[in-house]
């Protein structure tokens, strides 16, 4: 699938964020219909659940090079199998998931938590509550300053 099929926006971040608000990254799906339902759905044809799935981003570069570039991937747990990927920087990525954090802290929450929605040409297809987002470095190693990760969780 290619990642220009899809354009990422956020809400509940920086300058957006007013008050506590969980964070919103809503992803919309220009490409053939079948092809994503296919892949967000089990081998029974039903739409995987937010337990069925991960979200993760991966840099292609060193964090340190100033502007780093990755690609977000939203993957099936049970199989492993991407169900997407798209390509953006970590300047757009890692103050996502600083949010999240600072909603929780805000709210007094447990565990920090965030919501995707995947649309296909503007209509809700999916939606997801998550409390993880991991973020790997350019050589495939877990970052766990930058990730989300929900407490009493062993990675």
């Amino acid at each position: 699938m290619r990642r220009d099929y899809f354009e990422l926006t956020v809400e509940g971040v920086g300058d957006d964020a007013g008050e506590p608000t969980t964070p919103l990254v809503r992803i919309d799906f220009h490409g053939p219909e079948g092809l994503l339902r296919d892949r967000l759905s089990d081998a029974d044809g039903d739409l995987l659940s937010a337990g069925e799935v991960d979200v993760a981003f991966r840099l292609r570069e060193p964090l340190e090079s100033g502007t780093a570039e990755g690609v977000v991937g939203v993957t099936n747990r049970i199989t492993g199998d991407f169900v997407l990927e798209l390509n953006e920087t970590a300047d757009d990525v890692l103050p996502f998931i600083r949010a999240a954090r600072e909603s929780v802290d805000a709210a007094d929450g447990d565990d920090a938590r965030y919501r995707v929605e995947i649309d296909l040409d503007g209509e809700r297809l999916v939606s997801y509550d998550k409390e993880t987002f991991l973020v790997y470095d350019h050589e495939g190693n877990l970052l766990r300053s930058e990730s989300l990760i929900p407490s009493g969780v062993e990675l």
